[in-house]
């Protein structure tokens, strides 16, 4: 057996998998099925879904039975073949429900709801109490007490019949949309991130993260923060990233002199952030590009610049630590990176950016996946740790076991989904959040990344992610619209359709371009009818598609910050278990250093970071490297000493000018000012010392 560059916790995580051969063969067998059914077979995507529901809730019913031994044992495993059993029931029923005229049967009704309250339960076992009882809470509405509240949000109630088949078949329901894309790309990246990490892509990015920071100030810290972001490429999990990562890069920072609350904060802020890496992003960039519409290749590549963003802002506050601290000593020199990479690292290296490069030309993400998986096997072959059929067994099983979480949160959180399109619930709150913002951007921002924070103390962040962008995407998308609008007006040069329009609302053209108040106010002003023959002739199909995607990424980034966010943050506690430090107030710490998770969403808004071409987007990326420096140095108040409040003061300012879309020139003053006070700090520290 070789295992030669494989991590200690996948070795042990393997090796517990092999104790049990059930769980083992039924690991490798799903994953079979599902690489059957997302490459050769022609099946509908209802059956693919029950499939798929049905195989996890066995595998979660071996992993996580409520008992082990004695008869409730055998009860339990009764139960939760019953669960599956139902679910395989109602794949060959739907003809005959649909042949009925939609009405049930006995046995429709008995195996539906065990299917509902099997789903309650496995959610349970797999990710605690908070969404079984959002689930309850949500189908009791439909049922029945929406019928006694008042006001916008009161519901009529579905009969037992019509709620227990749209909870079932719905397009947004158990088996799916989400579902779906669980049973698809989600699966087969979770797949792939099992075969880079039994192939030993973990050690490698360890390796090369000492290689390129070993010279560096802050050189432990930017080691784990690189690890982290490449481990999360891998993972899908910013907890499994923070537990895997973090036994190697938590007792790197603590040796060399950052505080165990300091260490765990960097760890946890750095694998949040392997969350919104490309190419894999989690299971959530899926689920956007489902929700969107727009390919998931234009999702990924938006999202390499603002990615880099957080991390140089995680860099930032390391190195202000590190100076803080006295920390200037660099680390022992790492291994030589070309020979590294030649002897560790084809086995990610070429996957990786194989894997970028089809999706980039085109192909599907599912093709891609299976296409990257076969190069990780193949690859593997020019490294210590070659990949045999005992190693390709263990990758599948690994696969299987590391998706059930996923795949059972994001089939049951169809549920809830479910409840928010038939009640129209999401419409409803999307027009509360534009009537409490007043319209203004800033507020609805401040609004949304609230709820982010109450939903992410129960839900994980995918089950986040989908619950707000839900509610309150197309609120972001029309304030997104309203303000691109008032843009495009105030810029002038409007064709002669436009300027038509404008003299039926009493603006002459002959005024050349509009103030900004004068748009606003037309905006605000003009009867609907006319805005609506207004919008299509000013923004064009693709800028409102990048708007949409615009405002999911705002959703989706704040959606991360639950995982650093105190009162419940749960990459967090695990990093403070690691440190040993208080995890409450590793907590605090962790989301100071992770306000790139708050910042990057107000380019998304104010920006063309995400909206605008690509010279546009690497402009405001230009100027929003120095302004999140400027930013750190405000909340750290060090650079090479302590800075005035006079000092930090102006780093403020100097941040907003650098990260607000003002005049290209006001920001080249304000980048030149802070390169003024870097050479004045660089200088008064040397005369002091001297």
């Amino acid at each position: 057996m070789q295992w030669n560059a494989v991590p200690d916790s996948i070795r042990q995580e393997i090796e517990e998998t092999r104790a049990v051969p059930l769980i083992y063969g039924l690991g490798v067998l799903i994953s079979l099925i599902h690489v059957y059914f997302n490459i050769f077979a022609d099946i509908a995507v209802l059956q693919q879904n029950i499939i798929h529901f049905a195989g996890f809730v066995l595998l979660c019913g071996l992993i996580k039975p409520l008992f082990s031994q004695g008869i409730l044992g055998w009860v339990d495993k009764a139960w939760v073949i019953a669960i599956a059993g139902s679910a395989l029931y109602l794949l060959f029923a739907e003809d005959m429900i649909y042949a009925r005229g939609l009405r049930l049967v006995t046995l429709d009704w008995i195996c539906g709801s065990i299917v509902v309250l099997g789903a309650i339960d496995m959610t349970r076992r797999t990710t605690g109490w908070v969404i079984p009882i959002l689930i309850v809470v949500a189908i009791s509405y439909l049922a029945w007490w929406g019928n006694l509240i008042p006001g916008v949000f009161q519901f009529k109630g579905l009969s037992a019949e019509t709620l227990l088949f749209r909870s079932l078949f719905g397009d947004d329901a158990i088996f799916g949309n989400i579902a779906r894309i669980s049973a698809s790309f989600v699966f087969m990246f979770i797949l792939f991130g099992a075969f880079l990490l039994r192939s030993g892509a973990g050690d490698f990015v360890i390796h090369l993260s000492k290689g390129i920071a070993s010279k560096m100030v802050g050189g432990p810290g930017i080691v784990a923060i690189i690890a982290s972001g490449l481990t999360g490429t891998i993972s899908g999990s910013a907890v499994a990233n923070t537990a895997s990562t973090g036994v190697v890069t938590i007792p790197l920072m603590k040796n060399a002199g950052f505080s165990p609350r300091f260490s765990a904060a960097v760890e946890a802020s750095a694998s949040t952030g392997g969350q919104i890496v490309p190419p894999i992003m989690g299971a959530g960039a899926f689920v956007m590009a489902s929700y969107t519409q727009i390919p998931y290749s234009t999702i990924v590549m938006v999202s390499i610049l603002p990615a880099i963003l957080y991390f140089a802002s995680l860099v930032f506050y390391v190195r202000t630590e590190s100076y803080k601290l006295g920390l200037t000593r660099t680390m022992e020199k790492g291994p030589a990176l070309l020979p590294m990479m030649l002897r560790e690292g084809l086995s990610f290296i070429i996957p990786v950016s194989l894997l970028i490069v089809l999706l980039v030309v085109g192909y599907t993400p599912t093709y891609a996946a299976v296409i990257a998986i076969l190069a990780v096997i193949v690859s593997s072959w020019f490294t210590p740790n070659k990949m045999g059929f005992s190693a390709i067994g263990d990758a599948f099983a690994l696969g299987a076991k590391n998706m059930v979480v996923t795949a059972i949160l994001l089939c049951s959180v169809g549920l809830i989904v479910n409840v928010i399109a038939t009640a129209g619930i999401g419409n409803t709150f999307s027009l509360m959040i534009t009537e409490w913002s007043g319209g203004n951007l800033l507020f609805a921002l401040l609004l949304v990344a609230m709820a982010s924070l109450v939903l992410g103390m129960g839900l994980p962040v995918t089950a986040s992610y989908i619950v707000l962008a839900t509610l309150s995407a197309p609120a972001l998308l029309q304030l997104l619209a309203n303000a691109e609008f008032v843009q495009v007006l105030s810029a002038g040069g409007l064709s002669d359709e436009v300027n038509a329009v404008l003299m039926l609302l009493g603006v002459s053209p002959e005024q050349g371009a509009m103030s900004l108040a004068q748009a606003q106010s037309l905006l605000s002003n003009a009867p609907d009818e006319m805005l609506g023959l207004l919008r299509p002739m000013l923004l064009d199909e693709s800028q409102i598609a990048m708007l949409l995607l615009a405002s999911h990424l705002i959703i989706f980034w704040l959606s991360q910050d639950s995982n650093v966010t105190p009162p419940v943050c749960l990459c967090t506690f695990t990093a403070a278990a690691i440190a040993k430090s208080p995890p409450m107030a590793t907590g605090f710490t962790s989301w100071k250093v992770a306000k790139g998770l708050y910042i990057i969403p107000l380019l998304f808004a104010y920006t063309p970071l995400v909206k605008g071409d690509w010279l546009q987007a690497l402009t405001v990326s230009v100027f929003a490297v120095p302004g999140l420096y400027a930013f750190t140095l405000l909340m750290q108040g060090w650079q090479k000493r302590r800075l005035a409040l006079w000092e930090r003061a102006a780093m403020g300012a100097l941040a907003m000018a650098l990260l607000y879309p003002f005049t290209w020139l006001w920001q080249l003053a304000a980048l030149v000012i802070l390169l003024g006070f870097i050479i004045y700090w660089q200088r008064s520290t040397n005369l002091s010392i001297a």
